[in-house]
């Protein structure tokens, strides 16, 4: 298995140079099984990233690209009337794979969005009045430009919660650009000689990762540090103080499947280290992308200009490792 890992490790690198946080949150949130939304400016390699990470498996794969125009029906399928039988019959729309690349989601209205609801929730499909059951390694992808671009819809929270990490990405370092730039050149250079990427794995041994994170040690003392943080973002008062008029700088703090969220990436962490137990450091390097789309700053810390993320981390500096 640990083969396995370095494999995928060093294709998601060579695939996207410059971006190390972004390769291993990847793994981290395969690992854990969960759904990741990648947020970040146009051209940083979102979906490319997606894609290298698809290639990689031996699976079935579908992008979906999100626009104003998507009907639900068009992400989950539909019951079509077959002439010839005078029956209805079941279309699997693009959600029925392995390994799904929700493109720009943010550009579809949320009627649309909240169609991957049941599906990222509760690993199926309902269509009429019958259920499907998505395949066993279902992994959601999703990008989105920032919500402040024109023509994007802001993701409900009920479906936000549905995303195990929310991981934002920056653009590269000016080496890591001028890296990329000579790949791409040799690789339009070398088109007619490019073959598909092989795959390095298949859905199986993605499974066993799975079931062998779950497995690790946990200690009682990072089990209550994990709920301590979870719970430290909905009285963050204790930790924090309270906002210049007495209120708190968090509305509203990381929900439970928060809690569980960052059990399971804790010890996908732990197991990418390569480590058969679970750590406090485990917890902090998933905390941020666990928790950040979990919570809902007050306007005070609005105004005072703290952003999500500068919140947490002066809660993890405060809430202390039992």
């Amino acid at each position: 298995m640990e083969s396995v890992i370095e494999k995928l490790k060093e294709h998601l690198n060579h695939a996207v140079i410059g971006q190390p946080d972004l390769t291993n949150e990847l793994l981290v949130a395969l690992i854990a099984n969960g759904h990741v939304l990648l947020e970040g400016p146009p051209g940083i390699a979102k979906t490319t990233a997606a894609k290298a990470l698809a290639n990689a498996i031996d699976s079935r794969f579908q992008r979906i690209q999100f626009t104003p125009d998507l009907l639900p029906g068009d992400v989950t399928g539909s019951d079509i009337y077959q002439q010839e039988t005078g029956q209805f019959s079941f279309v699997p729309g693009p959600i029925m794979n392995d390994i799904v690349l929700a493109d720009e989601i943010n550009r579809a209205p949320a009627k649309v969005q909240s169609a991957l609801l049941e599906a990222m929730g509760e690993r199926q499909v309902t269509v009429g009045n019958h259920s499907y059951s998505l395949p066993n390694l279902f992994f959601v992808i999703a990008t989105q430009n920032p919500i402040e671009q024109e023509g994007t819809y802001p993701l409900p929270e009920a479906q936000l919660d549905r995303f195990m990490m929310k991981i934002h990405l920056g653009y590269p370092s000016a080496e890591s650009e001028l890296e990329v730039l000579r790949m791409v050149r040799q690789q339009d250079l070398h088109k007619t000689l490019t073959h598909a990427t092989q795959a390095l794995c298949t859905p199986a041994d993605i499974l066993a990762l799975q079931q062998k994170a779950l497995s690790l040690y946990m200690s009682e003392s990072v089990e209550h540090y994990i709920v301590q943080l979870v719970m430290a973002t909905r009285h963050p008062e204790h930790y924090l103080g309270e906002a210049v008029n007495g209120g708190s700088l968090i509305e509203f703090g990381a929900s439970p499947r928060g809690t569980l969220a960052l059990d399971r990436c804790a010890r996908a962490n732990a197991l990418l280290q390569g480590r058969d137990f679970v750590t406090p450091d485990d917890v902090r390097q998933v905390a941020l992308p666990v928790l950040r789309h979990r919570i809902i700053t007050s306007f005070e810390a609005q105004a005072s200009g703290l952003s999500e993320d500068e919140l947490l981390n002066r809660l993890i500096s405060h809430v202390p490792a039992l």
